[in-house]
């Protein structure tokens, strides 16, 4: 699949399904509680992006049965939503896509519930400025290499935790998963040019241990194979044609998340 390159009126598109998705992101961080099942998250998210005139992303994508992503404690990623109860101390991750008017919106993030443990708020942390550091490293001219080994360097300065290699983010528009493949890793310089118009989802994943994992007889859940616990954090952005990242599903554009690492996001 050819790589997609949006004009300025189709990143405004784009930023209306991000809207969604970060709205709906928002409503479920409020609604994570001990004693809340996935299901009752799932519900929650599929009646917002309904009501929002969009279509869930994730449902019946290759077969998947819900409108979100519920990961918790060494589920890494596409956990399936049901009726599992968030317990204390838990670590749950979230990942949710929308479809609105053709375009789509992803982003995902992490958090723990009740009394966490520091080491696991500490591995939340890490992999949340992670995903900051590689969306404040794209630049006109640069490389989509550049963003993981942003976050890459990101992780590395917190501490030790295995960083997934499997999984990436992705290039997005009009189709959930486009080209090219953003590495959470590597060397800087490589890959496609950072040009404005190029919307990417940057998702990193990683655990308190290996980043070795297997996928649960379910075909959907990946867990890691040490049992250790896993943070996930995903935001869809492009570069608007003044060189400012613009944060499409952030419901701020990335401003103040950004303005932490000295860049200067789009402003809406």
């Amino acid at each position: 699949m050819a790589i997609q390159y949006k004009s300025v009126e189709e990143v405004q598109a784009m930023r209306l399904a991000g809207i969604i998705v970060g709205e709906t992101l928002e409503l479920i961080r409020q609604s994570i509680a001990v004693g809340v099942t996935t299901k009752k998250l799932d519900a929650i998210a599929e009646a917002h992006i309904r009501a929002r005139g969009a279509i869930p992303s994730f449902m019946g994508y290759h077969g998947f049965p819900a409108t979100i992503c519920a990961s918790i404690n060494d589920e890494i990623v596409h956990g399936i939503p049901g009726d599992r109860v968030i317990g204390d101390g838990d670590v749950v991750s979230i990942d949710c896509g929308a479809i609105f008017a053709g375009w789509h919106g992803d982003a995902a993030f992490t958090v723990g519930v009740g009394r966490v443990d520091s080491k696991d708020q500490a591995m939340i942390d890490t992999c949340q400025a992670s995903l900051w550091a590689g969306i404040a490293a794209a630049r006109i001219g640069g490389h989509v290499s550049d963003i993981g080994h942003a976050v890459e360097r990101s992780i590395k300065s917190h501490g030790r935790y295995g960083i997934l290699q499997e999984y990436t983010g992705h290039g997005i528009g009009t189709e959930m998963h486009q080209e090219p493949h953003v590495a959470n890793y590597g060397k800087p310089g490589r890959g496609p040019e950072l040009v404005p118009g190029l919307a990417l989802a940057v998702e990193p994943m990683i655990t308190r241990g290996s980043h070795r994992n297997r996928t649960l007889s379910d075909e959907w859940t990946v867990v890691s194979l040490d049992h250790s616990r896993a943070a996930h954090f995903e935001e869809t952005f492009t570069l608007m044609p003044d060189g400012r990242p613009y944060v499409l599903t952030s419901l701020d554009g990335g401003r103040s998340a950004l303005a932490q690492l000295g860049v200067e996001a789009y402003a809406d």
